[in-house]
């Protein structure tokens, strides 16, 4: 598969606990793909992609690294993005 709908990849990836609340952060505007503001759940993400968004009062990008066929354990789900943020939730 060479793309993934945006709040799959969030729940697979453990971002988010429900795919309930990645569809709501992603319709809500809250993230970006690209620098591009999204506003569908269905937004298709690619390897390569960069997404950053606001969540528990700090601002995370994440670079996709690989797409997940399911939701795995948080070690699995670790190891399909690479986070760009530092520590102190700064870019």
């Amino acid at each position: 598969m060479d793309s993934q709908r945006l709040d799959k990849f969030l729940w697979f990836a453990r971002i988010v606990k429900t795919r309930g609340q990645a569809q709501e952060l992603a319709e809500k505007g809250r993230l970006r793909l690209a620098g591009r503001v999204v506003d569908r759940a269905h937004a298709p993400v690619r390897v390569g992609d960069v997404l950053s968004f606001a969540r528990h009062g700090k601002v995370r990008v994440l670079k996709i690294e690989a797409l997940p066929a399911r939701r795995g354990p948080p070690v699995e789900a670790r190891a399909h993005y690479c986070e760009l943020t530092s520590e102190g939730g700064e870019a």
